[in-house]
């Protein structure tokens, strides 16, 4: 079921295009990866799924329906600037939040105490929020874009300052919502991030949509370059080897790019003939190698 739909989406200022004719669709129960460099679109992107500002041109659905003031109770957001009032007690404005989405005040004290628990920091109910480190605001910032139990999530780099054990619980947090059937269009320049939990994507550049599709087929679409080879003593000649680059070697590691595929059993065939292999491995290109080919190493 398609919740949340783009089509042609156009958005102008004076002379400058921000967004040209983007199209998506967001399933229920999906998570959808917008990216790009700085300048590409995503935030004009994300404001109009908001209803921040309207398209120009082109139409944005949810659930099939036209933008509502109704349907903002339904939206969640979680930008990528801090969105918080530093003095103000963590309680006070996360609850004040909640009301303004339309839920009352004893369900939002009670989600809220529950969410805390959740992240494991109880104690920060009556705290000020500049009390609190980069890491936990983004926490306390993260509940308050979903205190109102929305829908559609809008996440906006949403592990920005949180150290590696904080990164995996908000990233359990949010497959977890999508197994709770929200739908959610994530945002990120973390390529790693994206490929491990969405499934479809779409990659703009300047204004344009330059890539979009299933994640796993768009990377079988792309030749796969690069080859690990681990050996049980060093092996030479690789380099040697017509359509063969060696990229990088440590001790009997190595790590080489092909230009076509029949150069990787080149490879294994000239290491044999020196050791024994211990790993023989050719790689799909990731999708920051991906991202590169796409806008270019300027980004």
């Amino acid at each position: 079921m398609t919740v949340l739909q783009l089509d042609k989406v156009t958005k102008r200022y004076a002379e400058k295009t921000a967004v040209n004719g983007i199209s998506l669709d967001v399933q229920r129960g999906e998570i959808f990866g917008l990216l790009g460099g700085n300048g590409a679109g995503k935030t004009t992107t994300m404001r109009m799924v908001l209803g921040l500002i309207y398209p120009d041109e082109g139409k944005i659905l949810y659930n099939g329906k036209p933008y509502s003031n109704e349907l903002l109770k339904r939206l969640g957001y979680l930008p990528e600037e801090r969105g918080l009032y530093p003095k103000t007690k963590v309680s006070e404005q996360i609850l004040y939040f909640a009301e303004l989405r339309g839920v009352s005040r004893k369900t939002a004290d009670k989600d809220l105490k529950d969410w805390l628990e959740r992240f494991g920091v109880p104690e920060y109910y009556n705290k000020k929020v500049e009390e609190l480190s980069k890491g936990n605001q983004q926490k306390i910032q993260f509940i308050a874009s979903v205190i109102h139990n929305p829908d559609i999530l809008i996440l906006d780099e949403p592990f920005s300052g949180l150290d590696p054990v904080n990164v995996e619980l908000l990233k359990a947090t949010v497959l977890q919502l999508r197994e709770e059937g929200k739908s959610i269009l994530f945002s990120s320049h973390r390529m790693d991030h994206v490929e491990e939990l969405c499934q479809n994507i779409c990659i703009l550049h300047k204004s344009e949509t330059v890539l979009k599709g299933n994640l796993r087929d768009i990377k079988q679409s792309y030749p796969k370059e690069k080859v690990i080879l681990e050996t049980a003593v060093p092996v030479s000649g690789l380099d040697r080897l017509d359509h063969v680059s060696l990229v990088k070697s440590e001790g009997n590691r190595y790590e080489l790019r092909v230009s076509v595929p029949e150069a990787a059993q080149q490879i294994l065939q000239q290491a044999m003939a020196q050791s024994a292999i211990h790993r023989f491995q050719i790689l799909e290109p990731t999708l920051t190698e991906i991202f590169i080919k796409k806008v270019g190493d300027g980004e």
